[in-house]
């Protein structure tokens, strides 16, 4: 049985992930979150993309709860909150139709 806390989760994956430009950089931020924390200068190096482009990323993330912070400045570390582990089989099912939709 599938659970999801918040049957709005879907919809607002589908946007974050699915419907817009840099969904798919999301994602992969997203799968090594659930790693491990990562900072903003290990997420830009591990993706090679423009470190202001991981914190446009992250910004976008965390307005929308799907990651939390730890530590300040230039400690801060990142995780996936409460609300995206609570929903995860939702962004796997979206993650996934993503990814075959760019192949």
């Amino acid at each position: 049985m599938e659970l999801m806390l918040d049957p709005n989760a879907k919809h607002i994956f589908w946007y974050l992930f699915a419907g817009s430009r840099g969904g798919n950089n999301r994602i992969k931020i997203i799968e090594l979150l659930r790693e491990h924390p990562h900072n903003i200068n290990q997420l830009a190096e591990t993706l090679k993309l423009d470190y202001k482009a991981i914190q446009h990323h992250i910004s976008v993330l965390e307005k929308n709860n799907m990651i939390s912070k730890v530590g300040e400045k230039y400690g801060v570390s990142y995780f996936i909150s409460d609300y995206l582990e609570s929903n995860i089989t939702a962004f796997d099912q979206i993650a996934s139709q993503t990814k075959k939709s760019i192949k």
